[in-house]
């Protein structure tokens, strides 16, 4: 017999993904919080290109722009959301040029 429902919604608890971009100088630094807080669930990409918002130079892997970002995606348990929020906004207020950045998105389903 076949399950005809392979996505499942998770009712044990509310499922969050957290989507962290930053500079690759403060990688380290993400990885020690993401171990802190015990987050396991995540997948990583290397030499991701972007721009602030509002301020702060392009990481453009060029001539001219040098740096380059990375980014993250975790996905967790609501519970564990806020104080990772927490921890990576005083790492940006740290080295708030070095660029860092974190959304969150509900997760409707796991497979």
């Amino acid at each position: 017999m076949t399950d005809t429902n392979i996505i499942t919604t998770n009712t044990s608890t509310n499922m969050k993904a957290v989507f962290i971009t930053h500079n690759q100088a403060l990688t380290e630094a993400i990885d020690t919080i993401l171990a802190r807080h015990t987050i396991r669930g995540y997948t990583k990409w290397k030499d991701v290109q972007g721009r602030g918002t509002y301020s702060g130079d392009p990481h453009l892997g060029t001539h001219t722009w040098p740096a380059m970002n990375s980014a993250i995606i975790a996905v967790m348990g609501e519970e564990k959301v806020q104080p990772l929020l927490e921890s990576l906004k005083k790492l940006d207020l740290k080295a708030e040029q070095q660029g860092l950045r974190a959304f969150v998105w509900n997760i409707e389903g796991v497979l």
